[in-house]
C-alpha cells in the first residue's frame, strides 16, 4: 500500500497497513484526490471491498481517536474504559475513588467537560499508582487485624492490614473504596460512618 500510494503519503493519504483515509480541506479536493485513487487502483487492478468503504465523512473514529474536521480528539469510550480499568483497581487501592473524582465529573451524563487543575493532579496520581502499584499480601491466620477507615464527601475508603512478626511494621491484606451515591452523599457524617461500616 505505501509503495503504491508513496507520493499521495501524508498529503491526500493517510495508509495504515490496509487501511486508507483520504483528506481533504474541501468537497472539491476530495473529489479530485478520490480520482486519482480509482485510476491508481485501475491502473494496477487493484479493488475495493465496497462493504469497507465510506465516503464523505465528516467525523470518524481511526486507531482509537475521533477524527474530524475540527482535528484529533480522544476517543470517550476508551476513557471510559481506563476509568473502569482503575475502578478495578479500587479493590486493591483506598484512595482510588477520591483521587478520580474530579474526573469522574467529567464523565457524568449533560457534565460539560472542561480539564483543570484538579483533573491534571488526579491523572499524574493515576499515572504514579499504575507504575508503582500496591501489593496485597495474605493474612496470618492469628494475627490482631488492623483497620483503617476513611470518609470524604463522596467517597469512602478502607484499609485492612496486619502487623509483621516484629509488630513495627504494617502491611495491607484487603483495600476497598467506594463511592457514595448522591442520595448517600447527603447524609451526616456520623450516617456515612455507618454505612462505610456496615
Amino acid at each position: 500500500m505505501v509503495a503504491l500510494f508513496h507520493d499521495m503519503m501524508h498529503k491526500e493519504v493517510e495508509v495504515y497497513v490496509d487501511d486508507m483515509i483520504f483528506k481533504s480541506k474541501t468537497d472539491r479536493e476530495h473529489i479530485q484526490y478520490l480520482r486519482k485513487l480509482f485510476e491508481r487502483l485501475r491502473k494496477y487492478r487493484l479493488r475495493l471491498n465496497p462493504a469497507k468503504c465510506t465516503f464523505d465523512v465528516r467525523l470518524g473514529k481511526l486507531m482509537g481517536f475521533i477524527v474530524s474536521e475540527k482535528g484529533i480528539e480522544v476517543n470517550p469510550d476508551n476513557v471510559k474504559r481506563l476509568f473502569g480499568e482503575i475502578e478495578l483497581h479500587s479493590k486493591v487501592h483506598i484512595s482510588t475513588n477520591s483521587v478520580c473524582s474530579p474526573i469522574f465529573k467529567l464523565l457524568r451524563k449533560n457534565q460539560k467537560t472542561k480539564w483543570n487543575e484538579d483533573c491534571q493532579k488526579a491523572f499524574e496520581e493515576i499515572k504514579r499508582y499504575l507504575k508503582e502499584p500496591h501489593v496485597l499480601l495474605p493474612p496470618v491466620f492469628g494475627r490482631p487485624l488492623i483497620m483503617y477507615l476513611t470518609i470524604l464527601e463522596e467517597s469512602m475508603g478502607y484499609v485492612l492490614g496486619q502487623h509483621d512478626e516484629s509488630k513495627r511494621k504494617e502491611w495491607a491484606i484487603y483495600y476497598l473504596s467506594k463511592k457514595f451515591t448522591n442520595y448517600e452523599m447527603r447524609y451526616s457524617q456520623l450516617e456515612r460512618t455507618y454505612c462505610a461500616l456496615t
